[in-house]
């Protein structure tokens, strides 16, 4: 059976050659997060530090930090958990192929947490001051948890069917919480606990939280699965784990995870906010300070041999890519009956993940139609913009099925883009979405929350060859300069630097494109990008797919070379050209300390306990 707590997983992975202990003293501030990462960049272990400075917790990383070792956590479930998943998607598998399914009805009865009248979770009570202040990034507003399960119930339908836990960061300290009595709690848009709380408003009474850090590795799993609403993930952790997990009942709260290495028990009142953050986020930027829901704290638990999990987050792939990677595996094979038409999608992790989703539908509106156009595609975006997660994807380009013979998936990007770049009607294939909602962490639209989307749907033949060599007598406005091919179709420009103000597009833009229509070949590019930095954005394909998707909005920062609107279609006779540029309102990018960096490396050279790691 799955782990039941933090110890069972991390002894079992140091009994595996997967855990190297750290006993050397260590800062919560900077330090441990950088080392984190670097070891994670390396394909390294997990990590346990036993001495942390200024506080009593040991501190565990990079549990999930590579596929092996995600694998290996859940090698006792992930197997029936597929197939009780396939099962959902078609009962008659059951009936064709019994002996495949015989132990999913077990699997399903983990669901259920159990009840208990105690547990482990209980044994201590601290403060927040008290626990580990993780600061990752140098200009972060304070202490994080960074793998936290933020469990709440409908107030309207109390109980375990009822209930949301979600992986929602919360600020133990800095700005302007009070010490050890308010954390912040910064949970995004679509999400979960945002119904608990409308409710909790609209009913004029606070809304109940408890925060578990630890426990079964598969309440941390749960946490982050996309899961459809109505579909309590505390009934996908039992599964994942593969015994029911047991909730200690209370009178006076809600149920803790007994388990748990911690949890935080606390309410959020009515209109309590206060401004949370900066925090080094999964895009590769900071997201800056914002008001946020207060968490007035009661009560924070530990068990005797309580270990903080964490990991920190910044420019992908990070120790979050693997819980990406491994949901994908998970659900692959649901996306159809999710979204009808849909059979593939790709949220691409090298982009930030919601910046970017490719995707393959199908196109069968019109099969006896001579030539193929979307239709039956445009159905599918709309169905991928309206559910689950996938809703908040900026830029969707989604392909036809039909026409992918040689394409063997849009995991593929290469190969994707080439086939959607070969075969795009620029003037008739993009379809923006304007002043529409977007992620919270994205920076790149017209307010927080807001900005546009762009379906980019292609379907048919192929009708152009795409340039592998930058055209001659390319004679480009002032300021303008170092294009470079990076990919057959895709050109990079170097542009000036940023200095309009938001919600504004840049007329030196629609200059460039009206320069480019002149130059001979051009049309064999129909992707031009404008960066601040050419060569960095041409390096490979985690550059351009990071520079291109995080720092453009599709409605403010695409121009087009022959640009027209016909009847409020916007399109392009020629190319799109993509606006990459930081702009003057952008969150910084991360960027590491040197100092600690060095400090690192020390860690790494011989004789340290990093040493054959980083």
């Amino acid at each position: 059976m799955g782990y039941k707590n933090t110890q069972e997983c991390l002894n079992a992975l140091e009994a595996n050659g997967e855990l190297v202990r750290v006993d050397k003293t260590v800062d919560a501030n900077i330090e441990i997060g950088a080392i984190q990462r670097r070891v994670f960049q390396a394909g390294g272990p997990a990590l346990l530090f036993t001495n942390v400075k200024g506080c009593r917790f040991p501190m565990a990383a990079n549990i999930y930090g590579t596929r092996k070792r995600m694998q290996f956590i859940f090698r006792d479930t992930i197997e029936m958990v597929e197939r009780l998943m396939k099962l959902k998607l078609s009962p008659m598998e059951a009936l064709k192929r019994p002996w495949e399914y015989l132990g999913a009805p077990r699997t399903a009865l983990h669901t259920m947490p159990k009840c208990v009248s105690s547990g482990p979770i209980l044994q201590n009570e601290t403060t927040i001051s008290k626990l580990p202040q993780l600061v990752s990034w140098p200009m972060d507003g304070g202490g994080y948890v960074t793998l936290p399960q933020v469990y709440s119930e409908s107030p309207g339908n109390p109980g375990f069917s009822g209930s949301n836990m979600g992986m929602y960061r919360v600020q133990l300290s800095g700005n302007d919480f009070v010490q050890d009595q308010e954390v912040g709690l910064h949970y995004q848009i679509h999400r979960g606990i945002g119904h608990h709380h409308a409710q909790a408003i609209h009913d004029d009474i606070p809304l109940r939280v408890n925060v578990f850090v630890g426990g079964a590795p598969a309440m941390t799993l749960a946490a982050v699965m996309p899961l459809p609403e109505g579909l309590a993930e505390i009934f996908f952790a039992g599964a994942m784990a593969g015994h029911r997990i047991p909730m200690v009942n209370r009178k006076d709260g809600l149920p803790i995870s007994a388990q748990a290495d911690f949890c935080i028990c606390g309410t959020i009142m009515k209109d309590a906010q206060k401004p949370e953050g900066p925090f080094g986020d999964h895009l590769g930027y900071y997201s800056l300070a914002h008001e946020f829901p207060v968490l007035k704290v009661e009560k924070v638990f530990h068990r005797n041999d309580a270990i903080w999990p964490f990991t920190t987050v910044g420019r992908p792939p990070q120790e979050d890519t693997m819980f990406g990677e491994f949901i994908h595996e998970l659900t692959a094979d649901l996306v159809p009956s999710v979204f009808s038409g849909v059979h593939e999608v790709h949220a691409v992790d090298a982009a930030g993940v919601h910046p970017l989703l490719l995707a393959v539908g199908s196109e069968r509106y019109v099969p006896y139609a001579e030539e193929r156009q979307p239709q039956e595609l445009l159905t599918n975006a709309m169905a991928l913009l309206g559910n689950t997660q996938t809703s908040l994807s900026k830029y969707v380009f989604i392909a036809a099925k039909e026409d992918m013979r040689g394409v063997a998936s849009c995991h593929d990007i290469p190969v994707f883009f080439r086939h959607m770049l070969e075969r795009a009607d620029l003037t008739r294939d993009l379809h923006f979405i304007t002043r529409t909602t977007i992620d919270t962490l994205d920076y790149s639209g017209i307010n927080l929350n807001q900005g546009s989307k762009l379906v980019f749907a292609v379907a048919g033949s192929r009708k152009r060859g795409l340039g592998v060599e930058v055209p001659t007598g390319m004679d480009l406005p002032r300021g303008f300069r170092d294009p470079v091919v990076f990919a057959p179709g895709i050109l990079i420009i170097k542009g000036p630097k940023h200095q309009k103000k938001r919600d504004q597009q840049d007329a030196a833009l629609d200059r460039l494109g009206v320069v480019l229509e002149k130059v001979k070949g051009i049309d064999r590019f129909p992707m031009i990008v404008v960066a601040d930095d050419a060569r960095f954005t041409a390096k490979d394909w985690d550059n351009f797919l990071w520079v291109t998707f995080t720092r453009s909005d599709p409605g403010t920062d695409i121009y087009g070379v022959g640009a027209f609107t016909h009847a409020k279609h916007w399109g392009a006779e020629t190319a799109i050209v993509i606006d990459a540029r930081l702009k003057t309102y952008h969150a910084p990018p991360l960027e590491p300390d040197l100092e600690i960096e060095k400090r690192v490396d020390a860690l790494g050279a011989p004789g340290g306990p990093l040493y054959g790691i980083i």
